[in-house]
Formats: structure tokens, C-alpha cells, sequence
């Protein structure tokens, strides 16, 4: 395998589970980006709709009309590991974005599949956007730039637009209040009495080397598990916050966000937000009256949550 591709500088990963409506506008989302080098690892969880075709007619479009240089397809040689594939990749001569694309033959769940897209990254720098979320073209380049210029920077992110299943703009998710880098207990200690400043993974870029050390997503958590994630970068180091909407989360009734708000997994939420807090309760110094404290303001947190989905959806 040649050196340029081992060193590709950033990964761009995609979990995909029927998302055959939004995943080419997410594709080309990423790869109208103006950093130039980029891997888009596309990786399907045995979707039941027509994802997995959609995402190679989407591929070959793309690099017919130049926004790729190439695409690979791996999607019919099994669970192959980040080792195999590079194997077969053939050198490239300029920096270009690539496609590859990968199929579960059996569907993983959440946390299965995303830490799959993660295995599967070989670019210093990881970034993780959900099938249906959008980034403004310059988010990349920025969030490298952060990287590069900060190492003691473990992840970087930026304010979110809402937008609805039309691409309707329904408001905006700052940040933590702070500019520039932040030590990220502070932040992870601020969000549980407030609300996750550190979650939503397309707001997100952080470095292999922290994914390497500290694990993936963890299984225990199926609601929340992006901010579990999040919050482990967090607690071991610092944050850099861009207080730009660079991101766009869409916002739809189906999606794991919908069903939690609109309340028919609230309880299940909150009880997983009652376990991350406990994680974390030691290495962020919060005694017993203040983990509960924390789960109240969740409870309080899902409600106003609820009716904002009802004012925008």
C-alpha cells in the first residue's frame, strides 16, 4: 500500500441503516469540502431499504463528476479489517478524495456499526457524520487547522443548525460559552448540570491517536452513546471550541434523537444518563447529592426537548 494513503490526513466516516433517502446529499456534503485530502469510509449495516445501491450509483456520479478521484467497493468481501482493504488499494499520486465502501453482512446495531467506521479510519485526524447530517464546506479544513496548530488538543468542535427533514433551518445548539481551547473536564462537568455540550458526532473531529488510546463507542450506552464518547476524549484532555454554526443535524421524528425527545424512550434516556454520570462521577469529583441533582436536570431537560420537537417538527 503506498505511503500517501496510509497517510491520509483526515477520515471521514459514515454509519449508514436505511438512510437511502439523505446519504448522497451527505456524501457529497463531505466531499465539496474544501480541505483536500480526505477519506469517506461509508459503512452499511445491512440496511433493508436500497442504502447500499444508492451509496454506489452516488459513489461513480461523484467521481464521474470530479469530486472524487476514486472509489473503491468492498461492500461484497465480508467484515474486512482496515489491514485487508488497504492491501488492495492501488497508490495515488495527488492529494484527492476517495471513496470506500463497506457493507456489514450482518446488521451491528449502533454502537457495532459506528465502531466499525472508526476501525476502519487510517487518517490521523477522525470525524464521524450520521447518514442524513450536512457540514459547511470550510468545517474540515478549520477543525485540521485547529488540530495541527494544538497538540494538546484531543478534539475539536463547532455550533450546530438545526434543520428539518427539507433542510429548513429550526435554530441553532451552541457550544460550551467558552472560545478557543477549554480543558474538558470543565466541560464535561458543566454539561451534566446543564445540557451535553459535548455530544453529536458531525460537530466533532478528533485525533486517531485519542480513539487508539481511549477506545471506541461503548456498547453499554444505546441512547447517549456519542456523548459517552465525547466526554471520555474530554475528561482526558483538552477541547477546542469554534463558535460557528459549521454543522447541520437534521432533525427528523424517526431518527434515535426523535424517539427519545418525542418521549417514548425518555425513561430509558435519562436512566443512561444516570449511568454516565456515575462513570464519570470519580474522575470528575461530584459527590452523590449532585449525581442526582444531575439526573433531575436531565428529566427537566427531556421535557423542554419534547416541546421543542412539537414546535418544530
Amino acid at each position: 500500500m503506498s505511503e500517501k494513503i496510509n497517510d491520509a490526513a483526515v477520515s471521514v466516516c459514515i454509519p449508514v441503516y436505511n438512510n437511502s433517502d439523505y446519504i448522497k446529499e451527505t456524501m457529497r456534503s463531505v466531499l465539496s469540502s474544501d480541505y483536500p485530502d480526505i477519506e469517506l469510509v461509508i459503512v452499511d449495516d445491512n440496511s433493508k431499504d436500497d442504502s447500499l445501491d444508492v451509496i454506489r450509483k452516488a459513489a461513480s456520479d461523484f467521481v464521474n463528476r470530479g469530486l472524487a478521484s476514486k472509489y473503491y467497493d468492498f461492500s461484497s468481501v465480508g467484515n474486512s479489517s482496515a489491514e485487508e482493504y488497504s492491501e488492495r488499494i492501488s497508490s495515488e499520486s495527488e492529494h484527492s478524495h476517495t471513496i470506500f465502501i463497506f457493507h456489514n453482512e450482518k446488521n451491528l446495531g449502533m454502537s457495532g456499526n459506528w465502531n466499525r467506521c472508526l476501525s476502519l479510519c487510517r487518517g490521523k485526524y477522525i470525524k464521524l457524520i450520521c447518514a442524513d447530517d450536512l457540514i459547511d464546506e470550510t468545517l474540515i479544513s478549520r477543525e485540521v487547522k485547529v488540530l495541527d496548530e494544538n497538540p494538546e488538543v484531543l478534539s475539536v468542535e463547532s455550533d450546530t443548525e438545526f434543520r428539518d427533514s427539507a433542510g429548513k433551518s429550526q435554530g441553532y445548539y451552541k457550544r460550551y460559552k467558552k472560545n478557543g481551547i477549554v480543558d474538558g473536564k470543565e466541560i464535561a462537568k458543566y454539561s451534566l448540570f446543564h445540557r451535553d455540550y459535548l455530544g453529536a458526532p458531525l460537530a466533532n473531529m478528533f485525533r486517531k491517536f485519542a480513539y487508539d488510546t481511549f477506545g471506541g463507542f461503548d456498547p453499554e450506552f444505546s441512547y447517549i452513546i456519542d456523548y459517552e464518547f465525547f466526554m471520555r476524549l474530554a475528561v482526558n484532555g483538552k477541547v477546542f471550541i469554534i463558535h460557528e454554526p459549521l454543522n447541520f443535524f437534521r432533525i427528523r421524528e424517526d431518527s434515535n434523537t426523535g424517539k427519545v425527545l418525542k418521549g417514548d424512550k425518555g425513561e430509558a434516556y435519562v436512566k443512561e444518563h444516570e449511568k454516565l454520570v456515575k462513570k464519570y462521577q470519580n474522575v470528575l469529583g461530584l459527590s452523590d447529592g449532585e449525581v442526582r441533582k444531575s439526573v433531575r436536570i436531565r428529566k427537566i431537560m427531556n421535557v423542554l426537548g419534547r416541546l421543542y420537537l412539537k414546535l418544530h417538527l
